[in-house]
């Protein structure tokens, strides 16, 4: 019996030792499942940052004034601390990371784009880019960067411009991007520089009417496609909110069972706006979401509202008005060392992570 037990005691203990060795594993395995269906979340800012040109003159477009030689004495210093701004906004709208989904605005081509990529500390953190030259008479053109972790894109195309009213004018295409998030929740992303108001707002207004209406065309096919398309569309629109091509072409609001967008920049109750022209905050940039990214039993949507990032370093002391305002490049053909005559807006998003693990 002694020898019995012997052996039995010894087969415990080795049943012992093989569990304790296989434990960590399993409850490892158990805590990564748990880890998996958190949900995790994102964010996405867009920023115009006035004039991101290099030194070099381009032939084909009108970028002058932003050489050594030009008007404005653009020079490689300069160039640098430009560069240098863009990533510090870019963190600091990130708060311990930068946003999954960066839209850009005014930057002159993709050299430009990889120097800030690639050439600052934000390089660690291996973003992509997406960008494509418009025609733009002044070479500037909208940007996409993101975090390839998070976002995975499947193509992307420009939407051409072309203004049958006017052909000789030229300006900045729309840059649709179809991609995932955490490789399984479809997006359509939109990033947007409309004309500007160069001229007067009214006698500008039919090339915003006529971009908005491009826009809503191309939504509207997504959306017979898939009536539930999550759709994020930003930029700096050169009109407000309140204006028709954003309320009325584009019918972005904040009712949605009756519009196709929903804007989350609306003027109300902001005391701040995304820029600032003669005294008067107004928001130009704004970022608009599908009503279906407001639907919390989705596996993806929106959280709180669209926020303008206002820190401190990004504004200074309005001169001529109350307040403060944009502590932009330049003050007329003056090298001010400032920032950008725009604020950067940003969006949260929520990804339910699904668990997929067989027990």
């Amino acid at each position: 019996m002694g020898k019995n037990f012997s052996i039995h005691q010894r087969k415990t203990q080795a049943l012992l030792l093989i569990f304790l060795f296989l434990s960590p594993a399993i409850f490892g395995q158990n805590k990564s499942s748990e880890e998996e269906s958190t949900p995790q979340n994102f964010r996405l800012m867009f920023y115009n940052v006035e004039n991101y040109f290099d030194v070099l003159d381009d032939s084909l477009s009108n970028d002058e004034e932003f050489t050594p030689h030009g008007i404005r004495n653009w020079n490689y210093k300069r160039f640098l601390e430009k560069r240098n701004h863009i990533y510090k906004t870019i963190m600091a709208v990130g708060s311990w990371e930068p946003p999954a989904i960066i839209g850009l605005a005014e930057v002159e081509n993709r050299f430009v784009l990889k120097q800030l990529a690639y050439k600052t500390p934000f390089a660690k953190y291996d973003y992509r880019i997406l960008h494509e030259d418009s025609p733009d008479r002044r070479g500037i053109d909208v940007a996409l960067l993101f975090n390839p972790k998070i976002i995975q894109v499947l193509n992307h195309e420009l939407i051409r411009i072309r203004f049958p009213f006017a052909p000789e004018i030229k300006t900045r295409d729309i840059l649709y991007v179809h991609a995932l998030a955490y490789n399984q929740d479809t997006l359509h992303i939109f990033v947007n520089h409309w004309p500007s108001r160069y001229g007067g707002e009214l006698a500008s207004e039919p090339k915003r009417l006529y971009v908005a209406q491009q826009l809503a065309n191309k939504i509207d096919e997504l959306k017979k496609i898939n009536p539930n398309a999550a759709i994020v569309v930003m930029g700096d629109f050169n009109d407000y909110p309140s204006n028709k091509s954003i309320k009325e072409v584009l019918n972005a609001g904040k009712d949605p069972h009756t519009c196709r967008l929903i804007n989350m920049m609306t003027e109300d109750n902001r005391a701040i706006g995304t820029n600032k022209f003669k005294g008067e905050w107004g928001i130009l940039d704004q970022i608009m979401v599908s009503p279906v990214l407001f639907l919390q039993d989705k596996s993806i949507f929106v959280i709180g509202e669209a926020q303008i990032f206002n820190a401190d370093f990004l504004l200074e002391k309005d001169d001529h008005f109350l307040g403060n305002m944009p502590f932009r490049t330049y003050k007329g053909m003056k090298y001010h060392r400032g920032f950008s005559d725009h604020l950067p807006i940003y969006v949260d998003f929520v990804k339910k992570m699904v668990n997929t693990t067989t027990r």
